[in-house]
């Protein structure tokens, strides 16, 4: 049994995108204020998704700058890339998860013969439809 399955949660962790640099495109329904542990932060909740993501300040300015508005009722219907990497908090490496921009898929076959392989850095966002979150 895995341990993380015996305590679910109600908001998303790095583990429920699936591995480490995996991207998911989702697309923002509401930014709710909710009671997390003693105080209010905010929640973003996605499209056809059950789990809301607890943001922290990068997370949240990162939203703001891809949604060209610092007001979270603007932020419905914007389109987000998730993704899980590492961070160091409280002095120890941690699962996190990050907000960047979705990559715009080119299919020009000229673009690509021109473009080197993606890195993991680079490479396009899985489709979201197959994470369990």
């Amino acid at each position: 049994m895995n341990i993380n399955s015996a305590f679910p949660s109600n908001y998303l962790k790095a583990t429920d995108l699936g591995g480490n640099g995996r991207r998911v495109t989702v697309t923002i329904e509401s930014v709710e204020m909710e009671d997390i542990g003693d105080t209010d932060k905010p929640v973003v909740y996605f499209k056809d998704k059950k789990k809301g993501l607890v943001l922290n300040k990068t997370n949240s300015n990162m939203i703001a700058e891809i949604a060209n508005s610092e007001e979270t009722d603007d932020w419905t219907g914007v389109q987000v890339t998730l993704y899980s990497t590492k961070t160091d908090f409280q002095g120890r490496r941690v699962d996190a998860i990050r907000v960047e921009p979705p990559i715009k898929n080119n299919s020009s076959r000229a673009m690509q013969e021109q473009v080197p392989p993606p890195s993991d850095n680079d490479r396009p966002p899985d489709d979201d439809s197959s994470v369990p979150f």
